[in-house]
């Protein structure tokens, strides 16, 4: 339980201070210049906290996990990916489908950024606590 713990809390922390670089960078020059009107002012601080509380544990679940079980970073890293790819897609090609002017360029640099995002999270939960799970 104790390599969950630390699967998760390092999942989380990498996953939060990059996205914070990313949405810091990119709010400027990407998603106000195009989705400017439907924004918020501020953020939804509690749906915010959700969304990371829940993808957070989808990361350990699908992505971490089995890259523990088999013991490959590789694992991790791909099935993050996979699962970057489909959340980060379903998000952002329901916008697309449903939503008037929904600009394909944030559709295709949120899934990129998903999938690559999740894909390092992933990775980097997985080299902590299998690294610590060795430790006598």
């Amino acid at each position: 339980m104790k390599t969950y713990g630390t699967a998760y809390l390092t999942t989380a922390v990498v996953f939060l201070c990059i996205d914070a670089v990313w949405l810091t960078v990119m709010s400027s020059r990407l998603y106000k210049p195009l989705l400017g009107p439907i924004l918020l002012d501020d953020f939804n601080a509690k749906a915010a906290a959700l969304f990371y509380v829940i993808y957070i544990a989808g990361i350990v679940y699908l992505a971490v996990q089995p890259g523990l079980r088999t013991g490959s970073w590789t694992i991790a890293a791909m099935h993050g990916a996979v699962f970057g790819l489909c959340a980060y897609a379903t998000y952002d090609l329901t916008n697309q489908a449903t939503l008037k002017n929904w600009p394909v360029a944030v559709t295709m640099a949120d899934i990129c950024w998903g999938t690559v995002l999740t894909a390092i999270a992933a990775t980097a939960g997985f080299l902590v606590s299998s690294g610590l799970s060795r430790t006598p």
